[in-house]
């Protein structure tokens, strides 16, 4: 279970970087598909660091920002009306590499 979850994770931070390749903050501010893409990818990061924290507490304590990771996919789910996509801009630009740097020692 726990390295399914965290293959989960590592793929879609992978999709997120192939589809904001040669993109920036404006393109995802202007083009609604790509929102709806960048949404999703977060979303299941988010689902599957619940499930990994649920299935492996250590494993998840090993992650910078997983409560956070956490709460963005929540807000994503149930606050799609307040959602700022310049936030999951620095989200990818920032925490993603981070993430993928974390989850090669899991």
């Amino acid at each position: 279970m726990r390295e399914k979850l965290i293959e989960d994770i590592r793929k879609a931070c992978e999709e997120l970087a192939v589809f904001l390749e040669g993109k920036d903050s404006s393109n995802l501010e202007e083009d609604r598909g790509l929102q709806l893409i960048v949404e999703r990818e977060f979303e299941i990061i988010g689902e599957a660091m619940n499930r990994l924290q649920r299935a492996d507490e250590e494993a998840f304590a090993k992650i910078t920002h997983g409560h956070r990771i956490i709460g963005t996919r929540n807000i994503l789910a149930h606050g799609y009306d307040i959602i700022d996509h310049r936030i999951l801009w620095d989200a990818f630009q920032q925490d993603i590499p981070q993430l993928l740097k974390e989850l090669k020692f899991l």
